[in-house]
């Protein structure tokens, strides 16, 4: 009787080292050839670099992506302005108008320009978010403008802003707001809001470049965001202030936007308002933009 035995010696039917059996086929691994591995990766026509303005809009809409899914992030722009608005219309509107129905004319636009320049924080904070990912230096990979890594950021917070103001000025219609510009001064208001912010937001794509954590980005906002708010012609006239204080809030660049906002709302045309508004917006655009760019290619 024999015994099959494989070229090695050892009887067939012994497991392997590999725990095969002995009648089992080894195959040897594929090679592959270098021409065969860039014939593969060669084989389409490497496709064009994307435009500035597709690069930003991909990016923007990566930012509406998240909003999709993570509907939370609109809480900010939805009970926000809402609690702010009924709270300084039916408690401080008799003591400041006479009656809430009188303030509301008053007070909403001022809020509206307050509820949004507030959430233009938010915009540091997502990038500040990506840079501790790791998401913003995979993007930094890519072969794309530069820059539009950060507009795309500010077009995504965009579309909160314009929430915000759906919502602030739904809510007024209902409470007895009555904007005498109609719908060309409503949308002239808005607009102009949206430019302003978006010049405005740059302020803080620097501070989440420069900061190491969301809270301190948020920290550092709300110090700058407050006094401008507060201490400008959103909730009074100022000339029911000191002197001293007035030479501040005259100044301030949210009373020039508010007040731009408020006129164009009320059908009048406020030329000098938006002048320094679309001044204010121009000065921080070529200020903080550079310093933004800057930061983001050093890092």
């Amino acid at each position: 009787m024999t015994t099959d035995t494989r070229p090695d010696g050892t009887p067939a039917g012994t497991p392997t080292a590999n725990g095969l059996g002995a009648d089992a086929e080894v195959r040897e691994p594929a090679r592959f050839s270098a021409e065969s591995v860039a014939s593969v990766l060669v084989a389409t026509e490497r496709p064009p670099r994307p435009s500035a303005l597709t690069a930003s809009l991909a990016f923007g809409w990566r930012a509406v992506l998240k909003i999709k899914h993570v509907p939370d992030q609109l809480f900010d722009v939805t009970a926000f302005p809402i609690m702010n608005l009924l709270m300084f219309t039916y408690l401080f509107g008799g003591a400041l108008a006479g009656s809430p129905d009188d303030y509301i004319q008053f007070v909403l636009p001022g809020i509206l320009v307050m509820s949004v320049v507030m959430i233009t924080m938010y915009t540091g904070v997502s990038v500040n978010s990506d840079i501790d990912k790791g998401v913003f230096d995979r993007f930094r990979t890519l072969s794309l403008w530069r820059p539009s890594i950060m507009v795309g950021y500010l077009l995504g917070d965009a579309l909160r802003y314009t929430i915000a103001s759906a919502v602030m000025l739904s809510l007024g219609l209902v409470l007895g707001y009555r904007p005498d510009g109609g719908v060309q001064g409503v949308l002239a208001g808005v607009l102009l809001l949206l430019v302003f912010s978006f010049a405005f937001s740059w302020i803080w794509t620097m501070f989440g470049l420069l900061l190491r954590t969301e809270k301190s980005v948020m920290g550092v906002a709300m110090m700058v965001i407050f006094p401008l708010t507060f201490l400008s012609n959103v909730f009074v006239d100022p000339r029911t202030m000191p002197g001293w204080l007035q030479a501040f809030v005259n100044n301030n660049p949210i009373t020039h936007l508010a007040s731009a906002v408020r006129g164009l709302m009320a059908g009048r045309w406020p030329g000098v308002e938006i002048v320094w508004t679309l001044a204010w917006a121009g000065l921080l655009l070529l200020v903080f933009g550079p310093v933004t760019m800057r930061l983001y290619n050093r890092r």
